[in-house]
């Protein structure tokens, strides 16, 4: 095999073992510290600063899932466990917006745990009122 193709089979592989490896693609900086899903919303704003606009969308039926620790000694693995029973949790959505040069925010929270972070345009200048 040319030493090319080589070099090129490590590279692929490196770039997929780095891929794995890497934190979940949902997390976005505020300043210099992550927010990530599984994050609690007074959390979120504490490192964010306030929102442009709080939306409650209502509720949302979820399983109540127990994690308990797995295998023979439980030191190594958790096993998510139904527990027969679902929760009901509030949903709402925050936008923030970072400025005219950088991405808004829409981030979703269930029972107040950051699901989910998306992007909503680009931001613009507040209105001093």
């Amino acid at each position: 095999m040319p030493s090319r193709l080589k070099n090129l089979l490590k590279t692929v592989a490196a770039t997929g073992a780095l891929l794995v490896l890497c934190d979940n693609a949902w997390a976005l900086r505020c300043g210099s510290k992550l927010i990530k899903e599984g994050m609690v919303e007074a959390q979120v704003i504490k490192l964010c600063g306030q929102p442009v606009s709080v939306r409650k969308l209502g509720h949302v039926l979820r399983p109540y899932i127990i994690k308990r620790p797995g295998g023979s000694t439980g030191l190594h693995s958790t096993q998510h466990v139904y527990a027969g029973f679902h929760q009901e949790l509030a949903v709402s959505e925050l936008l923030f917006n970072f400025g005219p040069h950088k991405l808004m925010r829409l981030i979703r929270f269930e029972g107040g745990r950051l699901t989910s972070i998306e992007t909503a345009g680009y931001g613009h200048l507040e209105k001093k009122r």
